[in-house]
């Protein structure tokens, strides 16, 4: 990890693509792929119809990344600062794994009946799914999705696109021309913030079409961005073993990550709280079922359990400076918030199927080690596809510098 002084930075150096390193980080995607989908296929032989909750459960997971992704970088060209730069190139590899999230999508909208209370032919005979028939419907549903699909696609494209551009040319100084990401990127965050709203809707909280909250879109949002940012300083801490990353990410680099990461945990905290509080104090027949069942019976420890794993502990974790500034032990600590993503997410989803008495299934993890080990050998591949920094960007050498850098 780099402890200069700022001097000035060899562009050569800098553009160089070890191919070798990232290599072998894909061999281990491989290799987790290879693991998980072994055990998503024993979990489809033998869950039944049940394994398609685990399915859903996994593809949020992982288009939460894909999509919090999209969302950070976008703020990152908005805003600027030193901490861009290390983690631009991940940040946009990250988006570019969404065509395979557009083909895993698929078999979601395959089995809605599944899924969706509301795509079953015994629906008609519920009177308030009926008064909500205009927009839970199968056809509004792949409409609204191929809308999102293509919003995001379309700004994904957009940024990448002149990112790239910018590799290929001369460094340029600053000037119109840097610009027009910032440009894009302001009505693409109104943008990305209304798709991923109407998303949670149809995707997540229309599996219970009885139960609606104000905030859910929004603490979709949250639970992304905590999931992206973990999943980035584990990149980082495994990327910065070697040039030109060890000479970029410094321990500011880590520690500016870590204090973003854990602005989300609070900002997931503040916001599930605050539905809590909305729909407890309300106590309307239609919301309050939904913290009935999660906080008793099988679901009551896994509340407990995501309090403290989720908020409390990561909390108290991150709230130390040495702890943030140390790639080999905010790593860990991001790897446990990611697994507690997971149980978040179950969390969410499991209760609107499992009335049997259980709770967590091993075919959640499974099914998300599956689709997560596939989306990891495609986002090694977008990485080793392009430099690993925006070495051209007319801010690089002055924000590296501003950052501890060589």
């Amino acid at each position: 990890m780099a402890h200069g002084t700022g001097t000035h930075l060899d562009e050569a150096m800098l553009m160089t693509r070890p191919s070798a390193e990232i290599g072998r980080l894909g061999s281990r995607a491989m290799v987790i792929a290879a693991v998980g989908l072994a055990a998503t296929a024993a979990g489809y032989f033998t869950a039944g119809e049940a394994f398609w909750q685990s399915y859903l459960i996994g593809y949020i997971f992982w288009i939460g990344i894909t999509l919090g992704s999209l969302g950070i970088l976008m703020i990152q060209h908005l805003t600027g600062g030193a901490w861009t730069m290390s983690s631009r190139r991940v940040f946009e590899a990250s988006t570019r794994t969404l065509p395979l999230m557009v083909i895993l999508f698929i078999p979601i909208y395959l089995k809605l009946p599944v899924l969706y209370k509301w795509a079953r032919p015994e629906a008609a005979d519920d009177p308030l799914i009926h008064t909500k028939a205009a927009y839970l419907n199968a056809p509004g549903f792949l409409m609204r999705a191929a809308i999102f699909f293509a919003v995001w696609a379309g700004l994904i494209w957009i940024l990448n696109k002149w990112s790239r551009e910018q590799d290929q040319e001369p460094a340029q100084p600053i000037g119109p021309k840097d610009r027009r990401s910032r440009m894009v990127s302001g009505p693409g965050l109104v943008l990305f913030v209304a798709t991923i709203t109407l998303m949670s809707i149809d995707w997540v909280m229309s599996l219970d079409p009885h139960w609606y909250s104000t905030i859910f879109g929004i603490l979709t949002l949250g639970g992304q961005g905590l999931s992206t940012m973990a999943f980035t300083i584990i990149v980082l801490s495994l990327l910065v073993r070697f040039k030109p990353m060890s000479e970029v990410a410094t321990a500011n680099t880590f520690h500016d990550h870590g204090k973003l990461m854990f602005a989300f945990v609070m900002l997931w905290a503040y916001f599930s709280v605050s539905q809590l509080l909305i729909i407890w104090s309300a106590n309307l027949p239609e919301e309050i079922p939904f913290y009935l069942e999660r906080l008793h019976g099988p679901w009551y420890p896994i509340s407990v359990a995501l309090l403290f794993g989720q908020f409390a502990l990561p909390f108290l974790l991150l709230l130390s400076q040495s702890f943030k500034r140390n790639p080999n032990v905010v790593r860990w600590v991001a790897i446990f918030i990611l697994v507690m993503r997971i149980v978040d997410i179950t969390w969410t989803i499991g209760p609107v199927f499992r009335h049997d008495g259980s709770s967590l299934s091993w075919v959640d993890f499974a099914v998300s080690l599956g689709i997560g080990g596939v989306w990891l050998v495609f986002f090694f591949r977008n990485l080793a596809a392009r430099p690993l920094v925006p070495a051209r960007d007319p801010y690089f050498q002055q924000a590296v510098a501003a950052n501890g850098g060589h």
